[in-house]
């Protein structure tokens, strides 16, 4: 029987070394690299492509969302499970539209991690209830109103998000550090969000976004 290949990304060598000594007790699975970053497990994938990537959000270099938003196109047998500490929905929700896998706590007792694994490993995806729960509950609070309001034009809540930060002066870098995106990304938004409200800049853009009400202004 084949084993599980696991490369485990994470900034902190002790979750690493923790993480390395629980999965290899399994006879399935097997730790095949250790990486502190996204670039870092980016390159590790050009040499040798793991079944099961297990990635932390918060990196530095590179972190884990425009990690897996490079990793998924060009490795696409290769399956991501976020392991984070955070509890922000954005993050996964910015995660799982790249395409993770799926999505556990850090604090996730061992059993539940490799029984995650598995599950993913035959083509399940994974997020925990409580997870789930506060994903519906951001939905809810964040969905109806934010449709309504830019419903005139048809920009998503992701667009709505990048253009209150661009009517706020940030640059393309600092907008995708603050949404967690990659900056080609974030040109993509910006491009989609001026040809929707026909404008050809970015104070247009944002006169146009608070003059509509889509932004308070």
């Amino acid at each position: 029987m084949s084993k599980i290949k696991v490369l485990i990304v994470d900034d902190q060598e002790l979750i690493l070394e923790s993480l390395k000594i629980v999965l290899e007790m399994e006879d399935d699975i097997e730790v095949v690299g250790l990486a502190k970053n996204g670039e870092e497990a980016i390159s590790y994938c050009e040499k040798n492509q793991p079944d099961i990537i297990l990635m932390d959000i918060n990196m530095p270099i590179m972190n884990g969302v425009v990690a897996t938003e490079k990793i998924k196109p060009r490795f696409p047998l290769t399956k991501i499970i976020i392991l984070t500490s955070y509890k922000e929905v954005e993050y996964v929700l910015a995660a799982l539209s790249h395409g993770a896998e799926g999505f556990l706590l850090k604090a996730i007792h061992p059993k539940n991690l490799i029984a995650g694994i598995r599950v993913v490993h035959t083509g399940g995806t994974l997020i925990s209830p409580e997870m789930a729960d506060k994903m519906i509950k951001s939905m809810q609070q964040s969905g109806p109103e934010l449709v309504e309001k830019n419903n005139e034009f048809g920009l998503s809540t992701r667009e709505v998000e990048v253009l209150h930060k661009l009517a706020l002066g940030l640059r393309n870098q600092d907008i995708a550090k603050a949404l967690f995106l990659s900056e080609g990304t974030v040109k993509n938004y910006i491009s989609n969000i001026y040809s929707k409200l026909n404008v050809k800049g970015r104070r247009e853009a944002a006169f146009k976004a608070r003059e509509t009400g889509i932004l308070d202004s």
